[in-house]
């Protein structure tokens, strides 16, 4: 088991050893609108700055997209003739699609000849592609989904957003420990404060389970700040804040659907004054509050734990979303995720 261990590491630190531009696979085949979301949305990423895209899919159907301008420099097609159904039961799929899209997105950054992957299919496929290909960073037990969320003061990272609906205390820890990594990664915070979610700030608030991981936590990372409830998440009391997966889909699908009906709401009354949608503050105003609140900013949840970069991005994704998706997967990749989590068990922090 050392000895498999050492070896993961070093696949881990070769890695970005490459002699290529950081490359994102994106699952073209996978979302409610695909494939003509996934390409408009990887052509954007690409035209914003990640440099080399591979469109993983039905290659007619991929050029279709395209259209006469074709392929971009930097921009490259993997056929493949097989796609996991949004409701298909993943192991099977997997199973009896070995060629399908996300199977090998997956099989790409395995391989290296890809950084990291996005799909905005099949969810438990892209999550069980990226386990069984990409294998677990050496000591994590579950990876988890983390997630970016809006608060008063930026972003707090939320984490298991739904990959693990049964924990143990020892996952929650695990999982506070990623996503400490990851906030260091993409809010750019040196020490990332951690709260465990629970439904009082008390140490003898909650369940079995977050009684347990409070206290482990509490021995054993310096900067958990303890228990938080609902509402320290969007004031930001701190930087990320973890939980069981049940618990963390439930609160991230409340969220998303408090967004959209408090941007319905407002434009219902907005409606009602239209002389005041002249005023140009306003609407500058607005569109910053919608951009805050819009899912598609936000691109996709990254899988932590897995030797490899896999964001999942909501099935009704359109291009907007695929590119944030894509932007996300590069700066993961950039940022070394994998490696940095890799690095911070070792070190035990």
């Amino acid at each position: 088991m050392a000895a498999r261990s050492s070896r993961s590491r070093k696949r881990l630190r070769r890695r970005r050893k490459v002699d290529r531009p950081l490359t994102i696979a994106v699952d073209a085949m996978g979302g409610d609108h695909a494939p003509a979301a996934a390409v408009q949305g990887a052509l954007r990423a690409h035209e914003q700055g990640v440099p080399a895209i591979i469109l993983v899919g039905d290659k007619a159907a991929l050029t279709a997209e395209l259209g006469p301008a074709g392929l971009p420099e930097g921009v490259t097609i993997r056929h493949c003739s097989e796609v996991v159904g949004m409701d298909e039961p993943p192991g099977q799929g997997l199973r009896r699609k070995p060629d399908s899209s996300i199977n090998v997105c997956a099989l790409l950054v395995r391989d290296q000849a890809a950084d990291g992957m996005i799909s905005a299919g099949n969810s438990g496929a892209a999550m069980g592609a990226a386990l069984l290909r990409m294998g677990t960073v050496p000591g994590v037990e579950r990876p988890a989904i983390a997630t970016l969320i809006p608060s008063k003061q930026g972003r707090v990272v939320l984490l298991d957003a739904g990959a693990n609906t049964d924990c143990k205390p020892s996952h929650l820890l695990q999982f506070a420990r990623m996503g400490a990594v990851y906030a260091e990664v993409s809010l750019g915070i040196a020490r990332p404060t951690i709260g465990l979610l629970s439904i009082g700030e008390e140490d003898t608030k909650g369940n079995e389970l977050t009684k347990i991981a409070n206290r482990m936590m509490a021995a054993s990372l310096e900067t958990f700040r303890g228990n938080v409830e609902g509402k320290d998440m969007v004031n930001q009391a701190v930087d990320v804040v973890v939980c069981d997966g049940f618990v963390g889909n439930v609160v991230l699908k409340t969220g998303e659907g408090f967004a959209e009906l408090f941007a319905a709401l407002l434009k219902a009354e907005l409606a009602r004054f239209p002389r005041l949608l002249e005023d140009q503050d306003l609407l500058q105003a607005l569109r910053h509050f919608e951009r805050k609140i819009d899912y598609a900013e936000y691109g996709g949840a990254l899988l932590l734990g897995v030797r490899g970069v896999c964001v999942i991005s909501h099935g009704r994704s359109g291009p907007k979303a695929i590119a944030r998706a894509v932007e996300v997967a590069h700066e993961a990749a950039a940022g070394r995720v994998p490696e940095r989590i890799a690095a911070a068990f070792t070190q035990g922090r």
